[in-house]
């Protein structure tokens, strides 16, 4: 989805029971049309913040490139 998107992606972490930005990583883990559905949590109340969580795993693998700001943190494709 990164490399798809091709630049720098805004995060949008929210929790599960808030909207989304659209746009975001945070939509795009939430979004049906994602390959697992949008499922990303076993048990409501551990589903939220996809965006906030996931970049900085995938930053440390090597697979993303992570903003680092106070707020309107942005990932891309390495």
């Amino acid at each position: 989805m990164l490399k798809k998107h091709g630049d720098w992606m805004d995060l949008g972490g929210a929790d599960e029971q808030k909207p989304v930005k659209e746009g975001t990583v945070e939509a795009w883990g939430r979004s049906e049309k994602n390959p697992v559905k949008g499922w990303y949590g076993l048990k409501k109340g551990l589903r939220g913040r996809f965006g906030v969580y996931l970049p900085p795993l995938m930053e440390a693998l090597g697979l993303a490139e992570v903003t680092h700001e106070a707020r309107g943190n942005k990932m891309r494709a390495c």
